[in-house]
């Protein structure tokens, strides 16, 4: 299909009905007659796994820790799981391909690259699964976010219909290249897979015909990349008239581009990479692992305790040095970026049921086998939070140190108050005592949810000072 000219691309982006608008309807995917693809949505990571259906079996793209809604969709299409594939060790969550082998007899499929640890077939350049006479999954070797990374082109009657394009395209965007420094069996530099980024796109993805539906491992929130687009799949031809980094430009225009403004790297991201090099334990048996004590327990000092109920019932009462990360969509993502793999820590909910949402969203990320103890709080007599008086601070702001804790391509975007502090949340523990006490402090996000878990962070390290959230409060002078 002749590609889309970009006056008429805008034209179509402007005037069209925006919640209706895809990407897809534009360049038209091939429809497809033996095959059943399903996409599956973790909007907590931000992650896109998959199942593909054929004739009664079914092959799963990059699961995520929870192998349970794979099974019940498998049983609702009286289908089997025959096979897993893992575009390669995913460094933002813990994928179950080692339980979904060891409960269904599936193979793992991936990159020999990975030198993974578990029973698997290598996924190589050119190798096929032949799901039927007229289905096949074939693996590209596509390295740019990671270097043993492939994509899963899927063949219906001899044509390339749709590639399941991991962390290498985004819809939108391409995978950041930063992340394979110091973990995985293959390190390398971020030049370097920039570099395997440029090719992978260029020499592989953008080759496919126009048609070709796009499926990504990640939307739009995931911090593998820095500009993904709220569409949740896409096309070839698509994203070659649309995504900045599918534009004509050099390698070195390219490397740049790539390099420049890519968000923090979590704690947690190389821990996972480690993790599902080796396969994780089921799910369900290391979540009943972890120990459920007394309600309103009290740790022992200097132990880290992670709160995780709203900030109104925080702030009502908890517990001395507490850090409160809210539950909500990025809860996991927050987690393992404050508290380093490794660190033993306790985990509060409001209740058994939150609290249990609460385990179940901390082993996503691996991180059960790190909580010490986990119990409900709410007692009275606990410690409360100083309150924000929003009219005092409009009346002089001079008299408040703020501190901004957004990253610093947020601030780079427009600071809020002239002479706030920029010290981003992940940082903030280890960088706490740079803080002036002279005054009182302030501490605002860009909507609100990060502010609750920064103003615990510093109220924990300045014992004297008062500390003030500023919490949604901030939308107000964001106008």
């Amino acid at each position: 299909m002749k590609k889309i000219p970009i006056y008429l691309l805008l034209f179509l982006v402007f005037f069209s009905n925006a919640d209706a608008f895809q990407f897809e309807q534009l360049i038209k995917a091939k429809s497809l007659e033996n095959v059943e693809i399903k996409q599956f949505e973790d909007d907590g990571l931000a992650h896109f796994s998959y199942a593909v259906s054929v004739d009664g079996g079914m092959v799963l793209v990059d699961p995520g820790r929870d192998p349970q809604p794979y099974y019940d969709y498998a049983a609702s299409k009286n289908a089997k799981i025959i096979g897993v594939i893992e575009t390669h060790p995913h460094a933002d969550f813990v994928s179950s391909h080692l339980e979904i082998y060891q409960t269904t007899g599936a193979t793992i499929y991936v990159s020999k690259l990975v030198g993974a640890n578990y029973p698997h077939q290598a996924f190589d350049e050119g190798d096929e699964i032949v799901l039927s006479p007229n289905v096949k999954l074939r693996a590209v070797f596509t390295p740019g976010h990671s270097p043993d990374g492939i994509s899963i082109v899927v063949e219906e009657n001899g044509e390339d219909v749709a590639v399941f394009t991991g962390d290498t395209l985004f819809i939108g965007d391409v995978g950041r290249p930063d992340l394979r420094e110091s973990a995985g069996s293959i390190m390398a530099k971020r030049e370097e897979l920039a570099k395997m980024m440029y090719k992978s796109t260029r020499e592989k993805l953008m080759t496919l015909d126009d048609e070709v539906a796009v499926f990504p491992a990640h939307g739009a929130g995931s911090l593998c990349g820095k500009s993904m687009s709220q569409e949740k799949s896409s096309t070839i031809g698509a994203e070659k008239a649309t995504n900045y980094a599918l534009q004509e430009m050099t390698e070195a225009e390219f490397v740049s581009l790539l390099l420049e403004d890519q968000p923090f790297i979590p704690k947690y991201f190389p821990f996972n990479v480690d993790v599902n090099k080796i396969g994780a334990e089921p799910f369900v048996a290391s979540v009943e692992k972890v120990t459920i004590l007394e309600r309103n327990y009290q740790p022992g000092p200097g132990s880290i305790i992670i709160d995780g109920r709203h900030e109104e019932e925080y702030k009502a009462t908890h517990l001395e040095d507490a850090v409160n990360i809210m539950d909500g969509a990025k809860f996991e993502t927050w987690l393992g970026s404050i508290v380093a793999p490794g660190d033993s820590f306790y985990l509060i909910g409001k209740d058994e049921v939150h609290l249990q949402a609460l385990i179940s969203k901390t082993a996503k990320i691996g991180y059960e086998t790190f909580i010490q103890g986990a119990f409900v709080f709410d007692a009275k007599d606990g410690i409360q939070s100083d309150t924000f008086d929003q009219d005092l601070f409009d009346q002089n702001k001079d008299a408040f140190t703020i501190i901004d804790i957004r990253n610093a391509g947020e601030v780079a975007e427009g600071k809020v108050f002239e002479n706030a502090i920029n010290i981003p949340l992940p940082e903030l523990m280890e960088r706490a005592g740079e803080i002036p006490t002279g005054k009182p402090v302030v501490i605002h996000c860009g909507t609100g949810y990060r502010s609750a878990a920064g103003s615990s962070i510093v109220k924990n390290a300045l014992k004297t000072t008062k500390v003030l959230d500023m919490s949604g409060a901030i939308l107000e002078y964001k106008k």
